[in-house]
């Protein structure tokens, strides 16, 4: 870094950034230049001072990385990327049209962004997984998160400081721009930065005050966060919403509103008399050679299952035991698991690897965000816990789409066979949940071997993959040999007289089978499909079965009746004729052993049973 820094010059940046922000927000008529100005001053200093980058490879390995956590100022770091060299000013002023990748919050539309920001609380997550994925491999360079105060509500933004305390990451700075007021009205602390200093150092960090349009404190706190410390480090900076706008500044209504055209250039006009002429200083390069990239994930060398068939092995632990085998293969893959990886047997993986696992504790929105971080990095993270706690990290994984995030989630104990733990426990939305994130895909196995072989697609599947494990043991189906695809389906029972198709999937496929045999000693047969692939799903295939029996369709799964399995076979078929009767479960459920509760809400053998009696008959 320079001996002493270009007070003059960083400050004209800061009245760039400040103009380009304006401008931009009046040409599109909507935007948050208020908070873009606020934060001027933070990310000149950090642009043009502390950060040490290659514009021109925005994304190299060993480039620092910011964040910018408060996403709605996102004209503020276009317009810093503007001031490095990358954009043009004419580019700035597209921001939010509809063919402009200068989105309202940035998006990796733009090759400088990573991840997805705008949802609140949530970068400073992601900037602990891209800090943690540093630390996991020895590499160089920082990780900067530009925060707002208001977000400073959530309790993720906590969640994170927590963890990055626990794992002392040195590498990770969060700069929290306090500009006192949040969209309707003053934030919960205003300007009483001392709290905000208490709160991260009762996490395990060091915390430094800072006066955020003082350029010369700004620059001196960054610069010693920068200095490694054993710690992360919060730079905590007073500033005021609208900083140089006369008339706005620090004035409440102003939040998400642009200037007029008339506004604008009075304000631009101000702005620009406070420039002082100074020589711009440049962004910094790293130093020394650039780390080797990170290790990917080669599944090639997947080995198949240990099971013989008729072996009564629960799904979930076979993912354990598949994501062991590879991470053995694949230093890329990285797992995590909210403390309660003895159930998810993430456990597995842990003794097998243990410098390739993070415990994200009890705190699943962090964790989500966390396994963003590490896959911007070219890690491979693998998530688990009961599918029903990744309900609250909703958020989270839809921002991780937005991300286009190359993240695996597994959720165990899924429905009501899980037993007598009750409905708290019962993962019953989540395929509702991840059926609509957007390019996801959704693996529901029903043995041990299907198990791998889906953990095995998900690895090499980029994007979102979530795989849905059961708690009872299953009998092992499948062969070693069988193979399966994204997208596929198995008939894993049929012949020439079946009279309707029942599509089933995890758990309720055994019970698909049982009631073939009960209709068997009747004389009614059965075609039974394995639909493991949620989504994308076999459209074809089901179809062709269906018009084999009668144009009818059985679907049953232990879910709720709206948006699973039922649905998605509902949507498939739609407008060909085809009969879908759906048996889910369609009330609040209770405690009791798993069998008792398949069959009281209407999803084990006896109900297909008799609900194909019905369709026959009819």
């Amino acid at each position: 870094m320079p001996t002493q820094p270009d007070l003059p010059g960083l400050e004209d940046r800061a009245t760039r950034l400040r103009i380009h922000s304006i401008r931009a927000t009046t040409a599109a008529g909507s935007g948050h230049p208020t908070s873009c100005c606020s934060a001027a001053d933070l990310m000149a200093a950090l642009f043009f001072d502390v950060m040490r980058f290659r514009p021109t490879e925005p994304l190299a390995p060993d480039n620092d990385r910011l964040i910018l956590s408060k996403g709605h100022a996102a004209p503020l770091l276009y317009a810093a990327w503007a001031e490095a060299g990358v954009l043009s000013p004419e580019d700035l002023v597209t921001l939010r049209h509809l063919d402009s990748d200068l989105e309202g919050h940035p998006t990796p539309r733009l090759k400088f962004v990573e991840v997805a920001t705008g949802s609140l609380g949530q970068g400073l997550s992601v900037g602990v997984g891209m800090a943690l994925a540093r630390k996991l491999d020895n590499a160089p360079g920082a990780i900067f998160v530009l925060l707002g105060d208001g977000e400073c509500a959530e309790g993720s933004v906590w969640e994170a400081a927590a963890f990055a305390g626990y794992y002392r990451l040195e590498n990770l700075i969060a700069v929290v721009d306090v500009n006192r007021l949040g969209q309707s009205q003053p934030t919960m602390l205003e300007h009483d930065i001392r709290v905000y200093q208490g709160r991260f150092e009762a996490f395990g960090w060091r915390a430094l005050l800072v006066e955020g349009h003082e350029m010369e404190q700004v620059v001196r706190a960054l610069r010693r966060a920068r200095r490694p410390s054993g710690v992360p480090v919060a730079v905590i900076a007073r500033t005021f919403k609208g900083k140089g706008i006369e008339g706005i500044e620090d004035q409440e209504g102003w939040h998400g509103r642009a200037l007029d055209e008339t506004a604008a250039s009075k304000a631009i006009a101000a702005l620009e008399a406070r420039l002082h002429g100074a020589k711009l200083p440049p962004v910094h390069p790293p130093q020394g050679p650039p780390p080797a990239a990170p290790k990917a994930a080669n599944p090639e060398a997947f080995r198949v299952s240990a099971h013989d068939k008729g072996t009564a092995v629960a799904t979930r632990q076979a993912y354990g035991e598949a994501l062991a085998k590879l991470g053995r293969l694949s230093p890329g893959i990285v797992a995590l698991d909210g403390d309660v990886k003895n159930s998810t047997y993430a456990e597995l993986f842990k003794k097998a690897c243990p410098e390739q696992y993070v415990e994200g504790f009890i705190a699943e929105q962090n964790m989500v965000g966390v396994a963003v971080g590490l896959a911007a990095y070219g890690k491979i993270p693998f998530v688990s816990t009961f599918a029903c706690f990744l309900t609250r990290a909703f958020d989270q994984i839809r921002m991780a789409a937005i991300s286009r995030a190359n993240v695996k989630f597994s959720g165990s104990h899924c429905g009501v066979s899980i037993g007598e733990d009750g409905p708290s426990q019962m993962g019953l939305e989540d395929l509702a949940m991840f059926r609509v994130i957007p390019d996801s895909v959704i693996l529901y196995p029903a043995d041990s071997v299907s198990t791998e072989r889906c953990v095995e697609l998900a690895a090499g599947r980029r994007g979102i993959v979530y795989i849905r494990t059961t708690r009872p043991k299953t009998p092992v189906l499948y062969g070693p040999d069988e193979t399966f695809a994204i997208g596929g389906l198995k008939v894993v029972a049929q012949s020439e007289a079946d009279r309707v198709t029942v599509v089933a999937a995890g758990i309720t496929l055994h019970e698909a089978l049982k009631a073939r045999e009960e209709l068997g000693r009747h004389g009614i047969s059965i075609r039974v499909i394995d639909l493991y692939s949620v989504k994308p799903l076999d459209r074809e295939s089901l179809l062709a079965a269906a018009r084999a029996t009668g144009g009818r369709l059985v679907t049953v799964e232990d879910h709720y009746l709206q948006g699973g399995l039922g649905d998605a076979v509902l949507e498939a078929v739609a407008g060909e004729g085809v009969q879908v009767h759906k048996l889910a479960v369609s009330e609040l459920p209770r405690s009791g052993p798993s069998e008792a509760l398949l069959d009281r809400y209407g999803i084990s053998a006896r109900h297909i049973v008799e609900t194909v009696r019905k369709l026959v008959a009819s």
